[in-house]
Order: C-alpha cells, then sequence, then structure tokens
C-alpha cells in the first residue's frame, strides 16, 4: 500500500433518498490487493483487513516473497490510528478478522510460509491456518498454525461465551475427510490452544462460508454443498496424538514438520453429511451445541446452482442469505428473475423454514453483508442487506455499484438504493459493510480502474433512512455490570462532550472530554457499587444525559 487519502464528498444516489458520506478512506495500492473484512470494536473504532504485497518488497528482493496479512485500524473519525502487516515467507491470505471482547482483535486465514519473519511455527503441510491474536493497538499476543501434511485454510471465526474462539476452514485430508474438500470446525481457548476439532462433510465438495455464535453458546454454520449424503463407513472419535498412526504416510513433509496432532492431545470428532443435495450448489446449514456436537443440520436449494453467504440471529431463529441460480425446484419456493438472484431464508431455533423470499437487482447480484435490526425490546423489526451486482449479458447502468436493501423481518422489501460515494471507479465491489449502533453505516470493499490494480475503499454513510430504523437512547452503557471498561454511547449528534462519573456521595471521580460516539471508560480501579454516569453537551443543555453502572 502506498499512501492513505482522505476526501469528503456527497453521494451520487440512484434513488432520491437523503444521504451523504460523512468520511471517505481510500487506501491506494500498485498491486492486486485483497480486501477481506471490516469489524468495529466496542468503543466505535474500525479494523480494515485484507491480504497485501507491501511496496517496499516489490522494489526490494528479501525473504518475503508474497502476501502479508495487512489491518488498518481507523478511529470514529475515519483517521488512521495504526498499519500492521504480519509477514511469513511466502504468501499468507488474511481471510477473517474479528474485535474481541477484550479490545483486541482475532486474524484469521491461511499461510503457505514456513517458520520465518512473524510466522513463529513450521508449516505442516502446503497450506496451514494461520491465526494471530493482538491487542487493541496491533501487537501479537499469540498466534497458532493448525494443520496436517496436505492442505489446511482457515474462512471464518468468531469470540465463543467463553471468551475462547471458534475457527472454521477447510481441509483435503485424504484420510480425515469425507470428500474432495471438507469443513474443519477448530475450537481454541483464550490462549490459542486447540480444544477440540470437528471435520464433516459429504462425498464432494463442501466449503464453510461463514460462523455465527448462538444464544446457547454453540455456533452455526454456513457451508456451501456440492455434495450428496456420504454413505461410506461412520469415523469414529479420535484423538490427534493417533493422527500420524491413522494416516497412509507417518513420514514428515519435506519442510521436517509433522500433523499438528503430533504437538497437542485433543478429540477429532467427525459427521457425515446425512442429507442430500437438490442440485449443482446448495446450502449446508449446521447446528453445534457448545461441546461442537451436530445438534441438526439442514439442506436448501432448487435444481442449479444457490451459494450461502452470510448469517445472523433473529429473535426466533436465524437468516440466512446467499445467491440462487435455480428456478422454483428442490426446497426453493422462490422465484428466480434473471442471472442470479439473492435469496434469504427465515429459520426456527431448529432450522424448520420460517419464509423464504427472492430479490434481484438485474444481472449477477452478490450479496457481502445482512444486518438484523432489532427495537429495544431485542425484537427483530428486519434487515439491512448489502452487496454489488456484476455485469453478466446487458450491462445494466449501476453495475459493479454497492447497493443496500431494506427488508422488513417477513421479508417484504421496503427500499432499494444505490452508493457510490465519490470519484467512483469502473470495478467497484462490496466486501463488507457494518450498521453502527447509532444508525451509521460503514462499507468497505475495492475500486479500481482496471482489475488487478485494487484499492480499499472505506466509507461512513449517513443516511436518514438507515437512522430512522435504529430506535436510540440518548445515553446507554456497555458492558453493564462491568469489570474493568465500559462504554458510554451517546445516541445524539454533537462536536464535543464531556463525561463524567460520580460515585453514590455525589464525588466526581472522573471527567472525560470526547468528540466520539462511543468514549472508553477504565473502571478498573473502582471498588464494587454503584456509580453515576452524565454527559454534558454544551449545545443541548436542556438534555439530562444520566445513567448508573454496577461495578462487580
Amino acid at each position: 500500500m502506498k499512501k492513505l487519502i482522505t476526501s469528503l464528498g456527497v453521494l451520487a444516489m440512484g434513488y432520491s433518498f437523503a444521504q451523504k458520506v460523512s468520511w471517505q478512506k481510500d487506501v491506494e495500492s500498485g498491486t492486486q490487493d485483497f480486501l477481506s473484512g471490516l469489524a468495529v470494536t466496542l468503543d466505535g473504532q474500525y479494523l480494515v483487513s485484507g491480504s497485501s504485497i507491501k511496496a517496499k518488497d516489490l522494489a526490494t528482493p528479501g525473504p518475503n516473497k508474497g502476501y502479508d496479512y495487512h489491518i488498518l485500524k481507523l478511529d470514529q473519525q475515519g483517521q488512521k490510528v495504526w498499519e500492521k502487516y504480519y509477514s511469513g515467507n511466502q504468501h499468507d491470505y488474511l481471510s477473517s478478522t474479528i474485535a474481541t471482547q477484550e479490545g483486541g482483535f482475532l486474524l484469521a486465514g491461511t499461510s503457505y510460509s514456513s517458520m520465518a519473519l512473524d510466522k513463529k511455527e513450521k508449516s505442516y503441510g502446503s497450506s496451514d491456518m494461520w491465526i494471530i491474536k493482538v491487542d487493541e493497538n496491533g501487537k501479537e499476543e499469540w498466534q497458532k498454525s493448525i494443520g496436517t501434511r496436505y492442505s489446511e485454510e482457515a474462512r471464518s471465526a468468531i469470540q465463543t461465551l467463553d471468551n475462547g474462539f471458534v475457527v472454521v476452514g477447510s481441509t483435503n485430508h485424504p484420510k480425515l475427510g469425507f470428500g474432495s474438500k471438507d469443513v474443519v470446525v477448530v475450537k481454541l481457548d483464550e490462549k490459542g490452544k486447540i480444544v477440540n476439532q470437528l471435520i464433516l462433510g459429504g462425498k464432494g465438495l463442501d466449503e464453510v462460508e461463514k460462523v455465527i455464535a448462538t444464544n446457547d453458546g454453540g455456533v452455526m454454520l454456513g457451508i456451501y454443498s456440492r455434495s450428496g449424503i456420504y454413505d461410506g463407513e461412520a469415523r469414529q472419535k479420535m484423538n490427534s496424538k493417533n493422527l500420524n498412526s491413522f494416516t497412509a504416510n507417518s513420514s514428515s513433509t519435506d519442510n521436517g514438520s509433522a500433523d499438528q496432532g503430533a504437538k497437542e492431545s485433543y478429540d477429532i470428532n467427525f459427521h457425515g453429511k446425512a442429507n442430500d443435495s437438490y442440485g449443482e450448489g446448495d446450502y449446508w446449514i449446521v447446528k453445534l451445541d457448545k461441546n461442537g456436537t451436530v445438534q441438526w443440520e439442514k439442506n436448501f436449494g432448487g435444481s442449479e446452482d444457490d451459494h450461502v453467504r452470510t448469517m445472523a440471529l433473529t429473535d426466533s431463529g436465524y437468516i440466512i442469505g446467499g445467491e440462487s441460480r435455480s428456478q422454483t425446484s428442490g426446497n426453493k419456493t422462490a422465484k428466480l428473475e434473471e442471472g442470479t438472484d439473492l435469496w434469504i431464508l427465515s429459520l426456527d431455533q431448529d432450522g424448520n423454514e420460517e419464509w423464504q423470499k427472492s430479490y434481484n437487482f438485474k444481472n449477477r447480484d452478490v450479496l457481502m453483508s445482512l444486518n438484523a435490526i432489532r427495537n429495544q425490546n431485542s425484537e427483530t423489526k428486519g434487515f439491512l442487506i448489502g452487496g454489488y451486482t456484476q455485469s453478466e449479458g446487458k450491462i445494466q447502468k449501476d453495475d459493479e455499484t454497492f447497493w443496500m436493501l431494506y427488508i422488513d423481518k417477513n421479508g417484504k422489501e421496503v427500499w432499494r438504493k444505490y452508493v457510490k460515494g465519490k470519484e467512483k471507479k469502473n470495478e467497484e465491489r462490496l466486501v463488507s459493510a457494518l450498521l453502527n449502533r447509532d444508525g451509521s453505516y460503514v462499507l468497505a470493499g475495492t475500486s479500481a480502474e482496471e482489475l488487478g490494480k485494487e484499492n480499499w475503499k472505506i466509507l461512513k454513510l449517513l443516511d436518514s433512512d438507515v437512522e430512522n430504523l435504529i430506535e436510540n437512547k440518548d445515553i446507554q452503557i456497555y458492558p453493564n455490570p462491568v469489570k474493568e471498561y465500559c462504554y458510554v454511547e451517546i445516541g445524539l449528534d454533537f462536536d464535543q462532550a464531556e463525561i463524567y462519573v460520580y460515585d453514590m456521595a455525589g464525588r466526581m471521580l472522573q471527567n472525560i472530554q470526547t468528540r466520539n460516539k462511543v468514549t472508553k471508560i477504565n473502571t478498573s480501579k473502582l471498588p464494587q457499587g454503584v456509580y453515576i454516569v452524565k454527559a454534558s453537551i454544551p449545545t443541548q443543555k436542556d438534555k439530562k444525559l444520566t445513567t448508573k453502572i454496577v461495578k462487580e
């Protein structure tokens, strides 16, 4: 990456709604950089992540011969806080980044590197999962390489209720797997130690796209499946220490490494796919309990190709989003309008269908984000969907342009619109979109005049229709009760505010000036008890912004 540019501008819109760009960041590059995601911290800052070739590496030969993990932290105003690279000696591709409860980040991706530079463990095979835990300043806390003598890739990650992590990806291990490509689910504790592992698949190709945490401490997997039922011999649980004796060849790979289990001891469980496919590719949705055991699995699809992308929790169950090329067939009842349509399903807690709908922007529509909208009672109001449309057949005016679609809780379309920002390029593709608690919307994607020279484009959008979806409180605190840190969120517009913390006797303990909607408060030195938090905005003196926190 060469330079970071700040630009402000008014959106050019496909529809006449009140929108404007609060800020926009363009991260320029002369190479094909890959943007993988966007994470928002509890205090309202942003981590943009992907894979890049550092500019100095293009001109200076050295041990690093490929792409690196690349992360960029922005504050609430879109200003760069810091920028970090994590490098091996070959290609390393960052797939998923999540903000952790303690304020740091977990990076999960795929490494083709051996032990060199920032990579501290030898490779196990041709590619491994490479997991890095960093603090809020991007400093490494621990890292983990996970793999066998074959190829493993990391795709998505989440933090669990016990502060551990689940990382999901794929393996092509011929003895451990079920088909040509299978899903791997790795449970880690908060220090990066492997707790257990699950391998699941059918007799063909299965690729996991997304994992989300569920309210009962388990997880749910969204898998793009090109597999039928696995009807081979049942696999029995095994310990990782027996991995080498189980495989056909127990010798090490060329670089001297062996399977992960030779170093650590944990249980490996297996689950063969129990549902047949409907077409070329289906949505395969799998629910796991907190111990990693399969509770239920469901297959959704028509006679052609259907590709799941993302999922979210609702008050009654789950919302599933992706794309479909199938006409009404299989268990797909929503009609196909043109090319590739968006296909959304609502499921109850047990995976039973509540409704399904399809939506079309013409040509090949690609869904990249889905945010559930809730009211103050945590009841689902609707869903905000983001994506872009690729040219296919007849070129449409707004191809390669970010769009937003809002549907109510029953799937009825309420509105749609395009988002172009400033200086729209020929090729623009949305990668991630996050809805903030105040109703602002942050979008991250790639923008290029030509393929192979993709810049990162991040913009914060202020949109009256989106803001109207959010029921803001004037002031709120989370988490509450609090242990070490809490976050004060002010739901009003302001340029400057002051936050005060008082004890119950009225003594002022802290006074913080802020320009941020969300402000981090250090409560680690406060004794257990109840405290009063007040906020003062000079331009809105009539507003009484007062709430309480409980220090555990």
